[in-house]
């Protein structure tokens, strides 16, 4: 049994280089939900990183202007397309979409939907989609700590980097976190050593805490501090470069502060000395599909069972009606609080 009535969807347009007070509403019919397709109402949505550097048209790959933004979304079942089980209807998922989750429903193939336990709202679980899914890949898929090890975590109080913190610490891994100083309380209640990111003697902080190195860096920023991150390494340790916010305000092509990047990293990787140097992409591997989709299933599912069972506690920032999505990006753009800003359907 399928479902074809239409919905009308409110969607957060990003129309083209505009500051977060030029995002646009758009109301629009949504055609049925397609052979192996769903209609998701939208309980939650985020914003990530991703979205401020698609505002300024930075983001590697991003569509063409204008599209909607939202990286991932949580939500429920309202209508199924031909070939879909139709008890799916009612029920709460998480779904990974890059861009279209700031909308109050979306088109999106059964296939990538992740349901998300009983007992968890929807905010609390959407802390965890791509910040989960980020976290949980650069630690254990391709930093691959032990436990006992010690790791370095730039931004300890973002939306990854929380989330990063406390799965090391699940996991038994001692963690070195950065951030400004009114984050410490909270760095320190997630349980990661705070550093001032803004201070001169941060490197040498780190070293007298871990002086023999780390076995890891995670490092979003990028530029001229990635040196700095990859000195931090212990022999046999890893650096895990996922973001280059460093360079998120500079003109010019977007794509050539990651170009420049990935050729740094390789240069490393050339050297004898027993360290490793890592650019982790979300997307890689998607060309196969099934397999992509399998491991980004398996692996959002431990992180919202630990969600469930109170392992992690979600890093909310604010909650705010989707039609207040500027004032989102323009706080989440802030710098100014520890977590995720959650979009949500109303008032």
């Amino acid at each position: 049994m399928t479902s074809s009535a239409t919905v009308l969807a409110t969607e957060i347009v990003l129309p083209g280089l505009v500051d977060p007070s030029g995002l646009e509403v758009r109301t629009r019919e949504l055609p049925p939900p397609a052979a192996g397709q769903v209609v998701l109402r939208m309980d939650a949505t985020g914003v990530s990183f991703a979205e401020q550097q698609m505002r300024r048209g930075k983001y590697y790959d991003q569509p063409p202007f204008p599209f909607v933004p939202g990286y991932d979304l949580v939500g429920t079942v309202t209508a199924t397309g031909p070939g879909v089980d139709a008890a799916l209807t009612g029920r709460r998922f998480a779904a990974v979409t890059k861009t279209g989750g700031w909308a109050s429903h979306v088109l999106i193939d059964a296939a990538d939907l992740v349901p998300v336990p009983d007992g968890v709202d929807a905010p609390a679980a959407e802390t965890v989609v791509v910040n989960g899914i980020t976290a949980w890949q650069m630690l254990h898929r391709t930093a691959k700590v032990r436990s006992g090890g010690t790791i370095v975590v730039l931004g300890a109080n973002g939306g990854v980097g929380s989330t990063l913190v406390q799965l090391a610490r699940h996991a038994g891994i001692t963690v070195i976190g950065t951030a400004s100083e009114r984050h410490h309380a909270t760095v320190r209640e997630l349980g990661a050593i705070p550093v001032d990111y803004r201070s001169p003697d941060l490197h040498a902080r780190i070293r007298e805490l871990a002086p023999d190195g780390v076995d890891a860096v995670f490092d979003h920023v990028g530029g001229a501090g990635l040196v700095r991150s990859w000195q931090l390494l212990r022999r046999g340790g890893t650096l895990v470069s996922y973001g280059t916010a460093a360079t998120k305000d500079d003109e010019g092509n977007s794509q050539l502060p990651v170009l420049t990047l990935f050729a740094r990293l390789a240069l490393w990787n050339c050297l004898p000395n027993g360290r490793s140097a890592h650019f982790y992409n979300f997307w890689a591997g998607r060309r196969r599909r099934a397999s992509f989709r399998r491991r980004l299933h398996a692996d959002l599912t431990q992180v919202l069972e630990l969600l469930a069972k109170g392992v992690l506690v979600p890093q909310i920032a604010a909650r705010m009606p989707l039609a207040d999505a500027p004032e989102a990006l323009r706080l989440a753009e802030s710098r100014t609080v520890a977590g995720k800003v959650i979009l949500v359907p109303g008032a």
